[in-house]
């Protein structure tokens, strides 16, 4: 029997599949112990928690994430965060790449990863399939987005965002007609004569209110919007990948069009996107703003006591539930989840993951005898252009300090990324150590 095309958008006819990255290579070491979506961000979130937060402020309550890499804190994660009213229809579920009788690879990319769990979306009744990237901070109301897929009848739609030349070879970029109906599509373009042949022309940029102060062009934010049936036909071939192969097919086939978005949207898949991403959460009126009533950031709930603040000096910082901060300067920093900052450190321009947990006494004691620092950041210490994990033991007198221009490298306990110093989860920096 034939499927009816739906005419209205409601909580249950909307999936929700959030994709959870390969490896994280361009993340690592922040994804040695965990998957991207695992990653904490703002000191209290995950960076998961930004897709998933997007579809409940916009209604959607059915939701899968796509992982194969160190899902195990990303499980545990969405276990403890999102449960939905048993009285009420709704789940965040993860599916992990597992071998079954169909087939025994690991995804092989992004369309790959949605087909292997196609028999998990197409059960049950959804009408729409929403597809988002789970390393990218944005706040965006899905409806809209459903209501002109629907005004437009559209088979697909994708969200694209204006950029600029500079930004433009490392995105997908595409053209529209008056329409919005998408009629080209070039996977991260470096041809300058291409790009020339994709810029927007005066009267989009003037319909969107972009000035002609220098060239935009229209880049996909990898959200996706697909009816049903029109996924399940663009997947029915062993093409891997949604932006190299299946969006680029479709525009011949299909009724493919583009939702024109223009708030703040940063893709934060690199160590520096990430780093320059969570500093500029500290500035007087961010961007992307945590303080938002009407649509907040979702995370789990810790039960944490305030933060204890003993005559310290902090300036345009984030400071996290549970923390102890003694006497000691902190700028431009972010300070997540049961930090432990000691006596006349100087914190700049610097990302303090946390720890997962207070340390016992015993533990404590333990870790005295055998000469390790306590999980905190030593008195005396100096850290400037840092990422400090999760559960990192920080000696006193340890000094961090920035590597502009140095290559990367993998030291003992440290890594330099675009210059900028990584301590890894669960590190231990000897005291006076020189980093």
């Amino acid at each position: 029997m034939k499927r009816l095309a739906a005419t209205r958008v409601t909580p249950n006819n909307v999936l929700g599949v959030i994709m959870g990255g390969g490896a994280g290579t361009r993340l690592f070491p922040l994804t040695k112990e965990r998957s991207k979506p695992a990653v904490p961000m703002a000191g209290k979130y995950r960076l998961v928690d930004v897709p998933i937060s997007n579809c409940i402020n916009s209604e959607i309550r059915h939701m899968y994430v796509l992982t194969q890499f160190n899902s195990a804190s990303l499980h545990r994660h969405i276990h403890q965060t999102y449960r939905f009213d048993r009285f009420a229809s709704g789940f965040v579920e993860i599916l992990a790449a597992q071998q079954t009788p169909g087939g025994a690879f690991w995804y092989q990319g992004t369309a790959d990863a949605v087909r292997q769990n196609l028999r998990y979306f197409l059960r049950e009744d959804y009408d729409f399939v929403v597809i988002l990237s789970g390393d990218q901070l944005y706040r965006l109301d899905f409806r809209n987005v459903l209501q002109q897929h629907l005004d437009h009848e559209a088979d697909i739609t994708i969200c694209v965002i204006p950029v600029v030349r500079k930004e433009a070879s490392s995105l997908g970029i595409l053209q529209v007609n008056e329409e919005k109906r998408i009629v080209r599509f070039v996977e991260k373009p470096t041809d300058p004569k291409m790009l020339d042949d994709l810029k927007l022309d005066d009267p989009l940029l003037s319909h969107i209110g972009v000035t002609k102060s220098e060239d935009h062009f229209l880049a996909s934010m990898g959200i996706y919007v697909f009816n049903r049936e029109i996924l399940r036909k663009a997947l029915d071939n062993d093409k891997t990948d949604f932006g190299k192969h299946i969006i680029p097919d479709a525009i011949n086939r299909y009724r493919v069009y583009g939702y024109i978005f223009q708030g703040y949207w940063e893709d934060v898949g690199t160590i520096r996107s990430f780093y320059d991403a969570n500093l500029a959460l500290c500035s007087t009126k961010p961007q992307f703003n945590l303080f938002d009533r009407h649509t907040p950031i979702y995370t789990h709930a810790r039960f944490l006591p305030a933060s204890k603040v003993l005559d310290a000096r902090i300036n345009h910082s984030l400071i996290a539930d549970g923390c102890v901060i003694l006497k000691s300067t902190i700028e431009h920093s972010i300070v997540g989840v049961r930090s432990f900052i000691g006596n006349d450190c100087v914190i700049r321009n610097s990302i303090i993951m946390g720890c997962d947990y207070y340390e016992s006494q015993h533990q404590v004691q333990e870790q005295d005898a055998m000469g390790i620092p306590h999980m905190s950041i030593g008195h005396g210490s100096r850290i400037e252009q840092a990422i400090i994990d999760k559960n990192a033991h920080i000696g006193a007198k340890v000094v961090i300090t920035p590597k502009p221009g140095h290559a990367d490298f993998d030291g003992p306990n440290y890594h330099i990324r675009d210059g900028i110093v990584i301590i890894p989860k669960n590190a231990v920096i000897s005291a006076g150590t020189k980093i």
